[in-house]
């Protein structure tokens, strides 16, 4: 089967490289750049990939619309702080001519330089490689993922997605406050959930101890720690905009 690899950036310079070298088999590669300011519409042009320019519509909306302008009917897709892992490349070349419909694949992050296993990181299911004509992104504004019609045929793979996403811990930060907590208050409020100040005060401390303790976060050793920290930070700052978002009635874009 022909595969198309489509990836969305902004500002990838230092990462689209790799990104786009661990997909370099693919029978095409098309990047969907929201607008950047750096060079990477240039190192991509230059790895061989079809750079497309469109200003952003939202995590689902932007690789929609990246799904829509392939060649190929098979779409595998990432983040352009993602790479495919050797073991993964060679398990998608080796799928025969009847596949699934739509195949799940285990995401590995590297958090301080450690892969991360547990805290509820890993595996991380991920439906990346799908046959567009019976899959489509789900119309979400947080943690999008592909939807299948009724019927299709799911399997996994088992290589894994390599995800690079933290920097350091400022950039956690920052991508919780200035991304995450936001838009999944939005998104709570849209599906019509609701919080409270009681739900504000104990959400930090449950997600902790959920991400550390049960989920056995602390195998994970220091990063672990630092995980469960942010997943608590995460939960408090999600809950407390949800919150000024019901006293406005106003969900702020």
């Amino acid at each position: 089967m022909k595969i198309s690899a489509i990836i969305i950036a902004k500002n990838e310079e230092d990462k689209i490289g790799s990104a786009i070298e661990s997909v370099a088999w693919a029978d095409e590669i098309i990047v969907v750049d929201s607008e950047s300011t750096d060079r990477t519409r240039e190192i991509a042009e230059s790895l061989g990939a079809k750079v497309l320019i469109q200003e952003w519509l939202g995590f689902s909306d932007q690789k929609q619309f990246a799904v829509e302008q392939v060649e190929n009917d098979w779409v595998l897709s990432l983040d352009a702080d993602e790479i495919v892992s050797q073991e993964l490349r060679a398990e998608i070349l080796a799928l025969d001519d009847d596949p699934a419909d739509g195949y799940k694949i285990p995401r590995l992050s590297i958090y301080m330089d450690r892969p991360i296993r547990h805290g509820g990181w890993y595996p991380d299911w991920q439906l990346r490689l799908f046959d567009r004509r019976k899959g489509r992104w789900k119309d979400v504004l947080i943690h999008e993922s592909v939807q299948m019609s009724d019927g299709s045929r799911i399997s996994r793979l088992n290589g894994d997605i390599i995800h690079r996403s933290v920097e350091n811990a400022v950039h956690h930060h920052r991508m919780i406050g200035e991304r995450y907590a936001p838009l999944a208050a939005r998104q709570m409020y849209a599906n019509g959930r609701r919080t409270s100040i009681g739900k504000i005060i104990v959400s930090g401390w449950l997600a902790f101890v959920q991400t550390y303790i049960l989920k056995a976060g602390f195998l994970d050793g220091f990063p672990g720690f630092c995980i469960a920290y942010f997943a608590a930070h995460h939960a408090f700052l999600k809950h407390l905009i949800l919150w000024e978002i019901q006293r406005s009635g106003k969900a702020n874009k």
